[in-house]
């Protein structure tokens, strides 16, 4: 029997009003109303999520790029590679206590809300990043100077524990079922953004300051404007509403529905957990191989121009924005599993040709091999927003996302610019980034042949969402 959409809320209405029942949740059985989106709430929280992860990757695109300069400051030696790996070691750091992080922020984030954690890993986060920028030299303080970055690091990776779950949660939670995929495509547009303004910055400096400015006092500037970023990333997310979810999750809470234990978000999602893992693992390697590495190996094992190198990925980037949204809206369309899929065997296929091509030396062939392995970079970027929180149900869903999204990272991405600068030097085999990529699509498309599409369709243990004047599908369509 169908049933008549309620009214959308208008941005003052709390969202729980937006659930009722009529419609077989997924998780429960029970019957649940059709929640239909409010454009405005759903575009603020859009914003506000993708904003904390620009903010996020902005600290991360500034640590990658300015890791020479950094490896001088903190790290004196006389053997660059050794200067080399030990920032990236501390780069790396911060993804150990990512998972500690995830623990805590995940399951406060299925029990207090959603935009409570995210305001709150937004404080830490900035702070964290300021911090980096007051921390005096090892000139000045000896050993005590690389202890307060790492320090600085463990914080920053604790926060950001909760960072990306918490806010693709919340896109997927706000967006309606037909334009998830889009809609989700902005929180990665937030992370090109940010690496965008980082490595911009960094650039800049590179080009306007001499060596000596640059080492003394240029580096500390990209951390240093990570306060007022915060303050007002902080603002919007204060801003927002607690998702329909989330809300109708808070109704049957005061009746029958008890607190989930950090060990159910695990056993009782294994399944789930672990296609979690193997996406991120695609996606991660490769992400952190072209934005982070890249410019670190152009410069480091090919002797490239380091101004140039940068303006390049920059330009990689800027392309991977430009594509990223109807990318996504493709998605919509054709579901996510195709996409992901494409982008597996791209990589699998076109790693070593693309290397190949960057080695080449030539400013259009780095151009072309470095584009080509960003386009198929967003086939991962555009989908991943989207996917992986329609892989749990309400209940756990922050949490277990928290959990399987940052094991993954820890293990496998943010350890890539530390485990191929070591592979390389162990082999000096320069084609090592290739291999690396290669592997991780092969793990990626068995993963993404074992998952279920989920386009279009409401998300587990959530009634289906809709946008203000949209039919509800029949239950034919929305198999």
């Amino acid at each position: 029997m169908s049933t008549a959409p309620v009214a959308a809320p208008t941005a003052g209405t709390s969202t729980a009003a937006v659930s009722k029942s009529s419609s077989m949740s997924q998780e429960t059985g029970t019957a649940q109303a059709p929640t239909v989106t409010d454009p405005a709430l759903v575009r603020r929280a859009v914003k506000a999520a993708a904003l904390g992860n620009a903010m996020e990757w902005f600290d991360f695109g500034v640590y990658s790029y300015l890791a020479v300069t950094l490896g001088k400051v903190f790290f004196p030696s006389g053997n660059p590679t050794a200067q080399l790996l030990a920032t990236f070691g501390a780069f790396a750091a911060a993804f150990l206590v990512r998972p500690l992080g995830g623990m805590v922020f995940g399951p406060l984030g299925d029990r207090v809300g959603r935009q409570k954690v995210l305001a709150f890993t937004m404080i830490m986060m900035a702070v964290g990043t300021f911090a980096i920028g007051l921390i005096p030299s090892y000139a000045t303080i000896g050993v005590g100077a690389p202890i307060l970055l790492l320090a600085a690091r463990l914080v920053q990776g604790f926060s950001t524990g909760g960072e990306y779950a918490g806010a693709s949660t919340f896109i997927a939670e706000y967006a309606p079922d037909r334009r998830r995929g889009f809609l989700g495509s902005w929180l990665e547009f937030g992370t090109l953004a940010g690496y965008i303004g980082g490595a911009g910055l960094v650039t800049l400096m590179t080009a306007l300051l001499s060596s000596e400015d640059l080492l003394s006092w240029g580096w500390r500037l990209p951390f240093l404007i990570a306060g007022p970023m915060g303050v007002i990333g902080l603002y919007l997310r204060m801003r927002l509403e607690e998702t329909p979810a989330f809300a109708a999750e808070l109704e049957k809470a005061e009746t029958d529905r008890p607190k989930v234990p950090l060990r159910e978000m695990i056993t009782g999602q294994w399944r789930a957990l672990l296609l979690c893992v193997g996406l991120v693992l695609v996606f991660n390697v490769t992400d952190y191989m072209l934005l982070s590495y890249m410019p670190t190996y152009l410069t480091g094992e090919l002797g490239y121009d380091a101004t140039h190198g940068l303006l390049v990925v920059l330009g990689v980037m800027a392309l991977m924005m430009i594509v990223q949204p109807f990318a996504g809206a493709l998605t919509d369309r054709v579901g996510r599993r195709p996409v992901i899929a494409a982008g597996c065997a791209g990589f699998l296929l076109l790693s070593i040709p693309a290397l190949l091509l960057i080695r080449e030396g030539s400013l259009l062939a780095v151009a072309v091999g470095t584009g080509a392995l960003g386009l198929l970079l967003v086939c991962f970027t555009a989908t991943m927003p989207a996917t992986l929180p329609a892989l749990f149900p309400t209940r756990v869903r922050y949490g277990s996302l928290s959990i399987g999204f940052n094991v993954s990272v820890s293990v496998f991405g943010g350890t890539t610019p530390l485990v191929v600068t070591a592979l390389i030097g162990a082999t000096d085999d320069v084609m090592m980034p290739a291999y690396y990529m290669m592997a991780a699509a092969v793990i990626g498309g068995f993963t993404v042949w074992r998952m279920a599409e989920s386009a279009g369709r409401p998300l587990p243990g959530s009634p289906p969402s809709l946008e203000a004047g949209e039919q509800r599908p029949t239950q034919a369509a929305a198999r």
